[in-house]
């Protein structure tokens, strides 16, 4: 039923395949659209993500000591 599918990287422009296991994955989660990002791609995306929401998090982590006045202040 499905079949590879060559895809186009968003990001970085190279070619991906879109193997029909990971079609009938897609299909079986319900996902209606392909990715449109290679692995590589996807894995960096995360990566930077996950960092960005670290960083994040320590920010309000020192706002909240601030604010209750046991953070060391320089």
């Amino acid at each position: 039923m499905y079949e590879d599918k060559t895809l186009i990287c968003k990001e970085c422009g190279n070619e991906f395949v879109f193997t029909a296991g990971e079609q009938e994955f897609y299909a079986e989660k319900g996902f209606v659209n392909e990715p449109q990002r290679c692995k590589a791609c996807r894995d960096a995306r995360k990566k930077r993500r996950q960092r960005r929401k670290r960083v994040v998090h320590c920010h309000l982590r020192s706002l909240r000591w601030r604010s209750k006045g046991s953070f060391p202040t320089p």
